[in-house]
């Protein structure tokens, strides 16, 4: 559900004791629509996300690592510039709006301290972030609003800030049982009572409305005629606002089919057995659970669309190259057919005369003596004829030695591409397409951009680290290159190498460091393996594992490419909340 105001509430009342009285060490910009502050308090350090996506607007607590930029935004700069070593002061939602108010104390440019406020607007495809001055004048933000994109309100530099302009519609919190007992009293009985709560109240969720209608009706479609009277949805209604005020929450996760769905602030059970629901210990710990992966996979997914679209052009260019190359390589199988009818024109040349068209004759090849038909040119002489078969025939079989040293070549190439795809699908920040660009550049499949300056070091960044619950060290390479590097040059040959079998993913080291591996530690290596390849979806999926010294990359091998002899294989399915609990942060 979106963050509706309430869930808001909960947040903030969740985050208040952490929040104020903490300092801010840094500050971080992931992406363009998202803030990291690093935090120090009295509990210790934390780190707020504040994201004004306009998909999924929210602050919480947040633990999922996110890769940073080289360079920081200009956003990030100016944030850096005014809030860094500042005090957090007060953290206040004003009443039912979907907007968080963080009031902020810090040096200014004269070092004399000044108060500022970082302001969270949560409201969908308009979420914004904005920083205002002590005087509430807007210092910038995430999304300027000028008079062409709302005549309503502007949100630019040097402008006061103001609330947005709020719906036609009661705040619950502001009003008494009275007025809502009349404005039930009111309501057509035909009406649904998940039309008349959304209609008339702000803050609300679909999701909640619902769940209303169904605890009065058991039906998420009840309709006001099934109640007996008003003071019935009165009553039920005023004990909701009651548990509100009192803070009264519980941070809900709902599952279907073993994936996040949904998430509210209250139990839930219109679905029956259709999701499970998952309690949480905390707001901040439900909003990771329920939005690192969809978020993950979204950030790739835009960032590596161009890359993806690139790649997987190339491997269909190379695809349909080979079909045409097989092709060619049929029909030269048939070369030995051209010397027989070169020679038997050669053979019959006394019976030929120019301006023939076709030549019967006996086939002496033919075990059985028959007579063949061979097609000739009527414009050639008789030796010219044969002279054409004969060279037809001299270069079928040369490009049979070509063209299977064609297809040879087309076969890896085709494989290395379905690597590359499976390593950018698998790709968990941005430096990881960045890299695997680099590698496609560096192999001549991609041209190089013209951005990075001539005699710049291109940064190479290191293969993912975990820990199995036994305390080993595994390593999973990023891409090709990776993989090449952490397989042939950084594991020792007593290390265990483990990788899917017969389908594409990332190489995987459990160091051993001359010991034993534990069964738990290699199965959960295997699972890694399992999660960073093509069978990321799959159940039991194969892995083979053997130790380092029995792994080779042939020569001249594109990246990424080894043979292994004196395996072993197990057979695992991967689990997501393995690879969170074992990664390494």
């Amino acid at each position: 559900m979106p963050l509706d105001a309430v869930c808001l509430n909960a947040l903030v009342r969740e985050l208040k004791p952490v929040l104020e009285g903490a300092r801010v060490d840094k500050i971080y910009q992931p992406v363009r629509d998202e803030v990291v502050l690093a935090l120090r308090g009295k509990e210790g350090t934390a780190k707020l996300l504040l994201t004004a996506n306009p998909a999924h607007p929210r602050l919480q607590l947040t633990e999922v690592f996110r890769d940073n930029p080289p360079t920081p935004p200009m956003f990030c700069m100016l944030l850096r510039k005014h809030l860094s070593g500042g005090r957090i002061l007060s953290v206040t939602q004003p009443s039912m709006e979907r907007v968080v108010d963080l009031e902020m104390e810090a040096l200014d440019e004269l070092g004399i301290r000044s108060s500022k406020h970082l302001i969270l607007e949560a409201m969908g495809r308009r979420a914004n972030l904005i920083l205002t001055d002590a005087e509430g004048r807007i210092v910038d933000c995430l999304r300027r609003v000028d008079a062409e994109m709302s005549e309503q309100r502007q949100v630019l530099p040097g402008l006061f800030y103001h609330l947005p302009p709020t719906q036609d519609k009661w705040n619950p919190m502001e009003r008494t049982k009275e007025e809502l007992t009349g404005l039930f009293a009111a309501q057509p009985e035909e009406r649904k009572i998940v039309d008349v709560l959304l209609d008339h109240f702000s803050g609300l969720s679909p999701l909640i409305c619902r769940e209303m209608a169904f605890a009065l009706t058991q039906d998420v479609d009840g309709r006001m005629m099934e109640l007996d009277g008003p003071d019935v949805l009165t009553d039920f209604f005023w004990a909701w606002i009651e548990t509100v005020c009192k803070g009264e929450f519980a941070p809900v996760l709902l599952r279907k089919d073993d994936q996040p769905k949904d998430f509210t602030y209250m139990p839930i059970h219109q679905y029956g057995d259709a999701m499970q629901m998952q309690q949480e210990s905390t707001f901040s710990a439900l909003l990771d659970h329920f939005y690192a992966q969809r978020e993950a996979a979204e950030r790739i997914r835009q960032r590596g669309s161009e890359l993806i679209r690139s790649v997987t052009n190339l491997r269909n260019r190379v695809s349909r190259k080979l079909e045409h190359q097989r092709k060619e390589l049929a029909e030269a199988e048939d070369r030995d057919l051209l010397r027989v009818r070169g020679e038997l024109i050669t053979a019959n040349l006394y019976a030929m005369q120019k301006g023939m068209s076709v030549l019967e004759c006996q086939n002496y090849y033919d075990p059985d003596g028959g007579m063949i038909s061979i097609p000739l040119d009527p414009l050639m002489t008789p030796q010219q004829n044969a002279s054409a078969y004969y060279k037809r025939y001299t270069k079928a079989k040369n490009a049979q030695k070509m063209l299977t040293e064609q297809i040879e070549k087309g076969e890896s190439d085709l494989d290395y591409l379905d690597s590359v795809l499976t390593c950018i699908r698998c790709s968990e920040e941005e430096r990881d397409l960045v890299e695997i660009r680099q590698e496609l550049e560096e192999s001549g499949y991609l041209r190089a951009k013209k951005t990075a300056k001539k005699g710049m070091k291109r940064v190479r960044s290191k293969p993912l680290e975990f820990r199995s619950s036994s305390g080993m060290r595994i390593s999973v390479g990023r891409n090709n290159l990776q993989n090449d590097q952490l397989t042939c040059k950084m594991a020792y040959r007593s290390d265990l190498w483990l990788h899917t079998q017969k389908i594409h993913g990332s190489h995987v080291i459990l160091w051993t460091e001359g010991a034993e591996p534990d069964v738990q530690s290699i199965t959960e290596a295997a699972q890694l393996a399992a999660w960073f390849s093509q069978g990321k979806d799959g159940k039991n999926v194969p892995v083979d594992y053997t130790y380092v010294r029995y792994v080779k990359k042939p020569a001249g091998a594109k990246p990424g490419k080894v043979i292994y002899t004196t395996y072993s294989t197990a057979y695992v399915t991967p689990n997501p909340e393995l690879v969170d609990r074992l990664r390494q942060r």
